[in-house]
C-alpha cells in the first residue's frame, strides 16, 4: 500500500508539473510584454524606468486607432451574428432526424478542421464568380463579414451542440404540457439550459475574429473607419508594419490591453458558468 501511494503520489506530482510548465511556457512571453509595456524602451530587456507613455502615444496614434476601431466592429458584429445562426442552428440539427443529423454534422466540422487558407480561397473565387455575375460587386465590409462568419459559426455551433445533449428532453415536453407555446418553451427552457454554451460560443467567436489575418487579408476591401483604403484590423496593419519597420514599442500597450480584456470576459463567463451550476444544483436538492 504505501509503494502504490508513493507511486500515485509520484505520478501525481510529475503530471502537476508538466502542466504548470506549460502554462509557464504559454503566458511567460505575455507576462513580459505587459512588463515591457511599462516602459519607452524600443527593445524587449532593456528597462528605461517606470512609464504609461506607451499607452499616451497608443491612443494617439490615429493608424493604431483605426485598426482597432474596425476590429472591434468587425469582431462584434461578426461574434453577435455567429453565434445567432450557430445557436439556431444547433437547435435546429438537435431536433432532425439522425441521418440528417449526422450529415449536417459532418458538413459543420469541415470548416473546423480546414486550414484558414483553403477557406479564405474558396471565399476569394466565390466572391470574383459573383464579381463576374453582378458586374458592381467587389471586396468591402460585407465580403469581410463573410469570411468571418465562415469561420466562427461552426465553433459557436460545437459549443452549443454538448449543452443541448446534456439537456433533459422532457423538459422542453413538459412546458408544452403546461401551456407553453413551442416559442416560450424555446425561450424559457431550451435558452436557459443552454446559455453556457452559446456565452462559451460567443467568447470563441470573438476571439477568432479579433485573432483572424488570412480571411481578412483575402476578403477585406474598403470600407467602416478607414473609408475608400482597405479595411485595417489590428493583424493586417501589424503585419504591414513589420514589412517595412521594427513593430512598434505601443503595441505593447494594445496586447496587454486587448489580454486583460480577453481574461476579465473569461473571468466573468467562468464565474457565471460557476454559479448557474450551483443554482442549478441546489434546484436538484430541493425537488428530491
Amino acid at each position: 500500500m504505501v509503494r502504490q501511494d508513493r507511486k500515485k503520489l509520484f505520478f501525481r506530482i510529475l503530471g502537476e508539473s508538466y502542466i504548470w510548465l506549460l502554462l509557464l511556457l504559454m503566458y511567460l512571453p505575455v507576462l513580459v510584454l505587459m512588463i515591457y509595456s511599462f516602459t519607452t524602451s524600443t527593445n524587449l530587456g532593456q528597462w528605461n524606468g517606470f512609464s504609461f507613455d506607451l499607452y499616451f502615444e497608443l491612443f494617439n496614434d490615429h493608424e493604431v486607432q483605426v485598426a482597432v476601431g474596425n476590429t472591434v466592429i468587425i469582431a462584434v458584429v461578426a461574434a453577435v451574428l455567429s453565434t445567432l445562426i450557430g445557436a439556431i442552428g444547433a437547435v435546429g440539427v438537435y431536433e432532425c432526424k439522425p441521418w440528417v443529423k449526422k450529415t449536417l454534422d459532418f458538413g459543420t466540422q469541415i470548416p473546423v478542421v480546414n486550414p484558414e487558407i483553403v477557406i479564405a480561397l474558396s471565399l476569394i473565387v466565390m466572391f470574383v464568380f459573383l464579381w463576374g455575375i453582378f458586374g458592381n460587386f467587389g471586396l468591402s465590409f460585407w465580403t469581410l463579414l463573410a469570411g468571418h462568419l465562415v469561420l466562427c459559426v461552426p465553433f459557436v455551433y460545437l459549443s452549443v451542440k454538448p449543452k443541448l445533449m446534456q439537456m433533459d428532453p422532457a423538459l422542453y415536453e413538459a412546458a408544452l404540457d403546461l401551456g407553453c407555446t413551442p416559442r416560450q418553451a424555446l425561450r424559457k427552457v431550451v435558452i436557459p439550459e443552454i446559455l453556457p454554451g452559446i456565452l462559451a460560443g460567443f467568447l470563441i467567436a470573438i476571439t477568432l475574429s479579433l485573432d483572424d489575418f488570412i480571411v481578412t487579408a483575402f476578403t477585406a476591401g474598403p470600407g467602416l473607419l478607414s473609408g475608400d483604403s482597405t479595411i485595417s484590423t489590428i493583424s493586417t496593419y501589424v503585419e504591414g508594419i513589420i514589412k517595412k519597420h521594427p513593430l512598434p514599442a505601443e503595441l505593447r500597450a494594445l496586447s496587454t490591453l486587448i489580454f486583460l480584456l480577453v481574461l476579465l470576459l473569461v473571468v466573468g463567463v467562468t464565474v457565471f458558468n460557476n454559479v448557474k451550476a450551483k443554482q442549478g444544483k441546489k434546484r436538484k436538492g430541493r425537488q428530491y
